[in-house]
C-alpha cells in the first residue's frame, strides 16, 4: 500500500474525528458540535505551520481521552506519529480531575515540542470558546480560574512555538478585558 499524501492523512484524520464525535457537544451555551473544537484545534495548527501529522493530531486530539479509541487503532489508522502526538495529551480519565489539571500543568515542559503545540492549540480553542459560548453554568470564578490554570499549562510549553503563544496570550488579555465589562 502507497503512503498516504499529506492531505489524506489529514483528511482522514477530520473524517475519523467527525465520526467518533458524532454524538458530542460543547459545554458551551451554545452547545456547538464538539467537531467543532477538533477543527479549531486543526486549523490553528495550520495556521501555525504544523506538519500534516500534527494537524491531524489536531483533530485526533480527543478520540483517546473521550471516545474510547486506542492508541493501537490510531497506530493502525494513522501511524506512530500520530497515534503519539495525541497520546502525549491524552489525560488518563480514571484520575480525579484536579490531579489531571495538575499532571498537565506539571507535564507541559517534558513534552516533545510538536506535543506542547497541539497542548496550546487545544488551550487557544477552549479559551476562544469560554470566551464566545460559556459553559452557562459556569460562574465568573470558575471561568477565571480556567483561565489561570491554562495559563499555567502554557507556561510550560510556550517555548515550542512564538506565534501560538502570542495567540494565547491575546486571548488571555481579551478575557480580562471582557470580565470589567
Amino acid at each position: 500500500m502507497n503512503r498516504p499524501t499529506d492531505i489524506q492523512v489529514v483528511a482522514r484524520a477530520a473524517d475519523f474525528a467527525a465520526r467518533r464525535h458524532t454524538h458530542q457537544r460543547r459545554k458551551g451555551e451554545a452547545a456547538e458540535p464538539y467537531f467543532n473544537h477538533l477543527a479549531h484545534v486543526a486549523a490553528v495548527l495550520a495556521d501555525a505551520g504544523a506538519d500534516a501529522n500534527l494537524v491531524a493530531a489536531g483533530y485526533l486530539h480527543d478520540t483517546i481521552e473521550d471516545q474510547e479509541v486506542t492508541h493501537a487503532e490510531l497506530v493502525e489508522a494513522f501511524g506512530l506519529d500520530v497515534a503519539d502526538l495525541v497520546a502525549h495529551v491524552t489525560d488518563d480519565k480514571s484520575l480525579p480531575k484536579a490531579r489531571r489539571k495538575r499532571l498537565q500543568v506539571e507535564h507541559a515542559p517534558h513534552l516533545p515540542p510538536r506535543a506542547q503545540m497541539l497542548k496550546m492549540a487545544d488551550k487557544i480553542s477552549n479559551l476562544s470558546a469560554l470566551i464566545s459560548s460559556p459553559p452557562a453554568d459556569w460562574s465568573a470564578q470558575r471561568r477565571t480560574e480556567y483561565f489561570e490554570w491554562a495559563r499555567e499549562v502554557i507556561e510550560g510549553c510556550r517555548s515550542a512555538h512564538a506565534g501560538l503563544a502570542g495567540m494565547f496570550d491575546e486571548l488571555y488579555v481579551r478575557r480580562g478585558h471582557q470580565d470589567r465589562v
